[in-house]
């Protein structure tokens, strides 16, 4: 099989979910694209490898090239889910001293936000943190980019899935729905965030607040975040 990859960002970490060989080839030009694609924004890198079913010998100087590239900006590629074949190759190659592995997506996810690392050095001195959720990539980077300047920690998602799990993980005073943040309702998402950050204040966006001039939506952002204060 071909290598397939689906990738997202969890708040500040890119999670890459592979499905096929990690092979030299098409299927390494495949996962070095998603991987740098993900490098734009994050140097804290997932790589959920449950569905590998093969990798060879320039896969492996693929990944642990990137470890390197990761590390040396501060951050880390993490391992999901190896199946039993990659374990054993890491375990007779050496390669298991050097790679963090985890059971689970949602494990390799969290163990970033139990370090300091995930945020800035300065974090005492930072503004409020910002849960930001809407199915819009794009909605997200635009409020990550407006918050960001103006002193906001800012965590997104476009699953509330995801949500949930930064919560668990991270604290934030302000948790901002998209207007388009899930297939569920605007209420029913509330109900299932809020007892994860019960002291965060929720900010529902207008439904049109996606289609209106760049500058005027971040303006009535910061203000509606403003006004919550």
């Amino acid at each position: 099989m071909s290598l397939s990859t689906d990738s997202r960002y969890c708040g500040t970490v890119f999670v890459v979910r592979c499905t096929g060989r990690i092979v030299a080839g098409e299927e390494i030009g495949v996962l070095e694209t998603s991987i740098n694609r993900g490098l734009r924004e994050s140097n804290y890198v997932v790589l959920q490898a449950g569905d590998v079913t093969r990798v060879d010998s320039t896969g492996m100087g693929l990944l642990v090239r990137y470890l390197s590239h990761t590390r040396n900006r501060g951050g880390d590629l993490r391992l999901a889910s190896a199946p039993p074949f990659l374990d054993h190759l890491l375990q007779i190659t050496k390669l298991a001293s050097i790679f963090q592995q985890y059971g689970s997506e949602e494990d390799a996810i969290v163990s970033f936000f139990k370090e300091t690392g995930t945020r800035k050095k300065d974090d005492a001195a930072a503004g409020p943190g910002v849960l930001f959720v809407d199915q819009s990539a794009d909605l997200c980077a635009f409020v990550r980019g407006i918050l960001g300047n103006h002193g906001y920690q800012v965590l997104s998602t476009c699953r509330v899935h995801d949500a949930k799990m930064l919560l668990s993980a991270a604290k934030v005073e302000y948790i901002v729905l998209g207007p388009d943040c899930s297939q569920l309702s605007s209420d029913a998402v509330v109900a299932s965030l809020q007892p994860l950050a019960p002291s965060a204040r929720t900010v529902l966006l207008q439904s049109d607040f996606k289609y209106e001039d760049a500058e005027r939506a971040g303006r009535e952002l910061l203000q509606s975040i403003q006004g919550h204060a």
